[in-house]
Order: C-alpha cells, then structure tokens, then sequence
C-alpha cells in the first residue's frame, strides 16, 4: 500500500465550522430561491383560492338528481350526454343536459335542459332549450366560454322515416337579458 504524500484532508475531518459553513451556504440558496419565485400576481392559479371569507362554488348539478321533464311511457329516460360550465356569468356552475326516452330502436327525440343547484336544495330544470316534441335529435354538443352549442338533426316533412333525418342545423345558446337566446350558426342544410 503507498502512503499520501499529501497530509491528510481537512475535509476529512469535519469540524463544527464546517458544519456552520454548510449551513449558511443552504441558508442562502433557499433565501435566493424564494426572491426568484415569481409573485402571487404572476404566478398562475391551478385551483380554487380559499380564503375563509366565502364558501366554496356549489358542485356542478348532476342529471341523476333531478326529474327531466320527459314523458316515456313505459320506458325510462336516459341522459345521453352533458356538460357543465358558468352560463349566466354569476360564478356557479349549470349542467345541460341532452336526455331521450330509451327506446329499442328508431331515434327518439331529445330534449335539451339546463340544470342549476339551488341554494340548500337539489338540482332543478331552469330553462328546456329543445321540445322533445320538436322531434329532434342531438348529434354534437358542447359547453364553451358561456356558450351552448349543439348539431340538431329533424325532419324536412312527416313523410322522412323516423330512423333516418334529413336535415342538420348547427344551433348556439348564449344567456342574454336574463334568457337563453338561439342563433343558428353556418351549415344548416338538408342531408
């Protein structure tokens, strides 16, 4: 074995100042490191900011909880699709939901409702954007910076078999003067 021409390492051998040193060195990244975080202003928010002043916004209504206003017969209804978001601007979350009758074959008519939970209380049909009685079908739909949109397929004449509609409409909802209002939007035609 060949001995260290070099006297042993004083790093080697710790002593108190060294721990010291470690220390005040960790001390000074962490403090560099909390002035280069950016400000609560810059920073972006990735969830709800609780700041004990006001409760927390009411979950999105579920479909599930309430009855759509939806005569079957004998069959059950079934919602066939949904989607939440603020409609009307004032911070709570509504559900629409697209709901037919679950019947065995043809393609049944939809219904378009829009869901609010009430204050204390459960969820509850606020505005019907489609009639099933309308006779239409939803083919697309979606809920987007406040704004409804839906792909509506019907009828040109009572004469088209129920199986197969011929005509398309791409429609939008928008809560406007404390309703919701209709606009078609391009590509409506015939099938």
């Amino acid at each position: 074995m060949q001995t260290s021409a070099v006297p042993d390492l004083a790093h080697t051998h710790a002593r108190p100042v060294h721990w010291l040193a470690t220390a005040t060195a960790m001390a000074g990244v962490v403090a560099a490191a909390g002035l280069l975080q950016p400000t609560a202003q810059a920073a972006p928010q990735t969830g709800p900011q609780n700041t004990g002043t006001a409760a927390a916004p009411a979950p999105a209504p579920d479909p599930a909880g309430v009855r759509l206003p939806l005569e079957c017969g004998g069959a059950k209804s079934v919602v066939t699709k949904k989607a939440s978001g603020d409609l009307d601007g004032d911070g709570s979350l509504e559900t629409v939901a697209v709901a037919r009758c679950d019947a065995g074959s043809g393609t049944p008519p939809s219904g378009v409702y829009v869901l609010t939970q009430g204050r204390g209380t459960g969820p509850r049909v606020v505005a019907t954007l489609v009639e099933p009685a309308q006779k239409l079908s939803v083919k697309e739909f979606a809920v987007r910076d406040g704004a409804i949109t839906a792909t509506l397929l019907g009828y040109s004449s009572p004469d088209v078999p129920s199986c197969c509609p011929d005509q398309l409409e791409k429609v939008k909802w928008q809560w406007q003067g404390g309703k919701f209002v209709r606009t078609a939007q391009p590509e409506a035609r015939s099938m």
